[in-house]
């Protein structure tokens, strides 16, 4: 394949968000070490690439195959075919005990959208699979036909924040009495008759969203991800996350601030606030008109940048 075919392919897997806000942000030096958490097309790791010198590291990690196999050729890079849950044990693998700077883009690649028969799109019938990493075992069948309906109804509610959750959930277990769920098109049947048609996509991206979050455990994979990146990142180092939907957002925002998840600031006898991190203004980083126009999926993105305190 030719090298500009090659650039058009990775182009058409995902096209990365943010992507000079979030380089300019991990202020990159040239012979540090950085980690790019979500590999997914090699956008952000490439544009971080390109600012490294010829002793600089890059560690990618990315737990779908797909990914892993386009990845680039470089030797300042190592693919890690893992969940960034597992960041520290990975790195320590490989003998470093340091990071100059941290991404993560939480971003689900247009690749995952697009590619019917992975089942995370309602736009496409396909096996309800919904399973970043194609070696895990739970896949979205298991949760809407095994889970009891109150459980369903709660990672409705809690992870879609879906109106109208236990409906949902109650419609769900009545249907699958009959057969069980598998498709895509069998589970819209199932749910276009209780939604509002003028907030129908709104609504079953919130039901798909819900169902990936607990397929892949991706609240548990981003606090462990967020607290293993306090033990790698040096004094100084940042670390940047690009988040979509609020129940990311809030965890890493409270993490930034506090170094907790609950957002409680710890204070020593002085009244002074004890954090490890140190938030890179005030608000996050948002996409321009012009990007969101090339890119709508960037709409909803959301940067934010702290740095590791000393």
């Amino acid at each position: 394949m030719a090298a500009g075919q090659c650039a058009m392919s990775q182009e058409v897997y995902h096209i990365p968000a943010l992507l000079p806000q979030t380089i300019a942000a991990l202020d990159v030096r040239p012979g540090g070490v950085y980690v790019d958490a979500t590999y997914g097309g090699g956008g952000h790791s490439r544009a971080i690439l390109a600012a490294l010198g010829r002793d600089g590291r890059l560690f990618g990690f990315d737990q779908d195959s797909d990914a892993i196999a386009r990845a680039d050729a470089d030797p300042r890079l190592t693919m890690v075919w893992g969940n960034f849950r597992y960041l520290a044990n990975f790195l320590r693998f490989y003998g470093v005990e340091s990071v100059d700077g941290i991404l993560a883009d939480l971003g689900v690649s247009f690749h995952h959208f697009d590619e019917a028969d992975r089942g995370f799109s309602f736009r496409a019938d396909a096996r309800l699979d919904m399973r970043m990493n194609r070696r895990a075992r739970l896949t979205a069948v298991e949760v809407i036909n095994d889970y009891p309906e109150e459980r369903l109804a709660d990672i409705l509610r809690l992870y879609g924040e879906v109106q109208g959750a236990r409906r949902m959930a109650a419609a769900i277990v009545r249907a699958r009495s009959a057969g069980r769920i598998e498709r895509v098109s069998r589970l819209l049947e199932v749910l276009e008759p209780l939604i509002d048609p003028r907030r129908q996509k709104k609504e079953l991206a919130c039901v798909f969203q819900a169902l990936r979050i607990e397929v892949n455990g991706e609240l548990d994979a981003l606090r462990r991800f967020l607290t293993a990146s306090l033990e790698v990142l040096r004094p100084g180092g940042r670390l940047a996350i690009i988040t979509y939907h609020s129940l990311e957002d809030r965890l890493v925002k409270n993490f930034m601030r506090s170094g907790n998840f609950e957002g409680r600031l710890e204070k020593d006898i002085y009244g002074r606030a004890h954090t490890p991190l140190r938030p890179c203004g005030s608000k996050p980083v948002t996409a321009d008109a012009a990007e969101v126009e090339a890119n709508p999926r960037s709409r909803s993105a959301k940067l934010r940048v702290a740095e590791r305190i000393a």
